[in-house]
């Protein structure tokens, strides 16, 4: 958008802590400078047991904020204002403020949010057609589809939920494409309520009742805050925070006793 960003991140831990120290350090150095010491070890060069010491401490670091989203929504931010800065030859803050976070729990959930990222240029009458919509992974996809491939640089869409689901997103791409186009015609107003979504085939799938899908990808940042799912899986959320709470509670009672 003109004076925001939306973005559907999807931060993977288990491969984050599988990554080897080399792989982690060549990530960090795609992005910063690194360290001194994050340059000799990937010239191979010899490492005594203090610089090690201090070497795995940097890469540990790196580690977690590689699978931050709040570090992640920091560079981002700061990239923009910086050129944005230039642009306009000044100098000061460009962003009102910092970011706000949902926690998306289930397909259902994902589904809504994809649908009302994706939509929001024609919510705004920036464009008319999804596959119109400048800067959304909706054109990209739309225009990988024409040559029936899936972007690269974007999360692919992995097909139904199964026993063996490979990586990706729980949903059909043509699926998903059919979603979006009726949901955008539903929005606009010389067509409002024209078009029944009953037999789409992602609604019937995630049991979302018709009736309340326009008001999901309208609306949904004014709907939800926090963390958005079914009641299930809210309460095995909430219970996670609750465990993390406690053992960070604890970590702290240690180190001041």
């Amino acid at each position: 958008m003109s004076n925001h960003t939306h973005i559907v991140l999807y931060v993977d831990d288990i491969k984050a802590k599988r990554l080897s120290d080399k792989a982690i350090i060549i990530r960090w150095h795609k992005l910063f400078k690194g360290t001194i010491l994050s340059h000799k070890f990937l010239q191979g060069e010899r490492l005594d047991s203090a610089q090690q010491t201090f070497l795995n401490k940097d890469i540990e670091q790196f580690r977690e904020r590689l699978a931050s989203i709040s570090w992640f929504m920091r560079v981002l931010n700061e990239s923009i204002a910086r050129k944005a800065n230039k642009e306009d030859n000044c100098t000061g803050r460009f962003w009102e403020g910092r970011f706000k976070s949902q926690a998306l729990l289930d397909e259902a959930a994902l589904a809504a949010c994809m649908a009302y990222v994706d939509l929001n240029p024609i919510r705004t009458k920036m464009a008319e057609t999804p596959e119109t919509s400048e800067y959304t992974s909706v054109k990209t996809r739309c225009e990988h589809a024409k040559k029936s491939k899936q972007p690269k640089h974007l999360a692919r869409f992995a097909g139904s939920p199964r026993k063996h689901m490979p990586k990706g997103l729980p949903f059909e791409l043509k699926s998903y494409l059919e979603l979006v186009e009726l949901t955008g015609r539903c929005m606009r107003a010389d067509k409002r309520g024209t078009i029944s979504l009953i037999n789409s085939p992602i609604l019937d799938r995630l049991n979302i009742a018709p009736e309340n899908w326009q008001k999901l990808t309208t609306q949904f940042t004014k709907v939800f805050h926090g963390a958005v799912g079914r009641p299930k899986k809210l309460d095995n959320y909430c219970a996670s925070l609750e465990i993390k709470r406690r053992a960070n509670y604890t970590q702290c009672e240690k180190l001041l006793a």
